[in-house]
């Protein structure tokens, strides 16, 4: 097989970018390891910025998005009996929907036969040939190999990807936290009408949704937690201690998914290496504090097919060779967006009395400061391409 683009991953960012990419004519052919019953079922992130339903309007995949799609105009900060609402409308003009990775990825795929994207699922031992030539290629299976002009890696942290580029070359800077987050999805109404984060004594928790009658609730446990110490019960009564006033709220439900998930932050600069280009988690990955992940996979694909749409229409290869910089720059912002929030809404091992009041006095500066409050909604709803 031949293609212009062969993409690895039919996550969000590599089945956003195939449709892009088609939008513009530009041939293409995702490959991924997974079935597709398997990538459906993923259960992700929740919060959508506006570049990312933007690209979704862009491309007239946004049926489900836009009747299901839940617009969120504030959030709230809680500490103890307080909660500090960011209005991000008033204080942006903007605002963020909350709908789930696993919708997006579902109506991405659906849409895929009638906009002409191929997929070939269950492609097991992708490896990356010629990566730094003029004539890259995949080969997986047995013996299965698709040619192509550029490659776009789009498979994860623990795809090939990431490691076809040279130790040599790449640089990498992680930072993983002494924590992880215990999460709880239940068919039940959410606690409030909006997110809320919650900074307690006990440790972070956090009440979102999926939808009215679908909820998803976190809390921080230590990084050894196991799920076997956290039977329901004492989950829901920690939700209802941690969220404060919004806890009173709490309808409990059997799970439907409970899962523990560490929390860490991870860049690998440059995002690309000869025709191999790098967006998504293969290339950085955010702590869901900001709610930062998909949306940076979604940003990363809108540099990557806006240059290679100006390579093939226009013979521009500006793009292609600006394009790891462009991304790695707001890259960095929302990793410090996603730490500075980590930071300011748990409680690290370690840290005494000192450390807690530093972080009240912060909650309480935000709390009466506009200034502050904006700098928050800029980038908790994104900052702009």
């Amino acid at each position: 097989m031949r293609t212009q683009v062969a993409i690895i991953g039919a996550g969000p960012a590599g089945l956003l970018l195939g449709h892009l990419l088609r939008a513009e004519g530009i041939d293409c052919v995702i490959v991924e390891r997974q079935a597709a019953a398997y990538v459906e079922a993923r259960i992700r992130a929740g919060v959508l910025e506006r570049t990312t339903t933007d690209l979704l309007h862009r491309l007239g995949i946004d049926a489900r998005l836009n009747a299901e799609g839940l617009p969120h105009h504030g959030f709230a900060l809680a500490d103890g009996e307080r909660q500090i609402r960011i209005d991000i409308a008033a204080l942006t003009g903007s605002s963020v929907t909350v709908y789930g990775q696993t919708e997006v990825t579902r109506d991405l795929i659906a849409a895929a036969p009638e906009r002409g994207l191929p997929i070939v699922w269950e492609a097991s031992g992708v490896a990356i040939h010629d990566a730094d030539s003029a004539a890259p290629f995949l080969t997986w299976g047995d013996g299965e190999r698709l040619d192509c002009d550029f490659i776009a890696g789009c498979d994860g942290f623990h795809g090939p990807s990431r490691a076809a580029i040279p130790a040599g070359i790449g640089k990498t800077f992680e930072h993983a936290y002494p924590f992880g987050w215990l999460g709880i999805l239940a068919d039940v109404p959410p606690c409030d009408d909006e997110l809320v984060y919650a900074n307690h004594d006990h440790g972070f928790a956090l009440a979102s949704m999926r939808s009215p009658t679908r909820s998803r609730y976190y809390i921080q446990v230590p990084g050894d937690a196991r799920l076997e110490d956290w039977p329901d019960d004492r989950l829901w009564d920690e939700l209802a201690i941690r969220l404060g006033p919004a806890g009173q709220g709490i309808v409990r439900g059997p799970a439907l998914d409970k899962s523990i998930a560490p929390l860490r932050s991870f860049v690998g600069e440059p995002m690309r290496h000869g025709r191999l280009f790098l967006a998504g988690d293969c290339a950085h990955v955010v702590p869901p504090t900001g709610a930062k992940g998909l949306n940076l996979a979604a940003s990363d694909v809108a540099y990557l097919s806006e240059a290679l749409a100006g390579h093939y229409a226009r013979a521009d290869e500006s793009g292609l060779h600006d394009y790891s910089r462009r991304a790695l720059a707001r890259v960095w912002k929302a990793e410090r967006f996603s730490w500075q929030l980590t930071k300011l809404m748990h409680r690290f091992p370690g840290d005494g009395a000192f450390e807690r009041r530093m972080q009240l006095a912060e909650l309480d500066y935000i709390a009466g400061s506009t200034a502050a409050q904006t700098a928050i909604a800029e980038n908790y709803v994104g900052l702009p391409l």
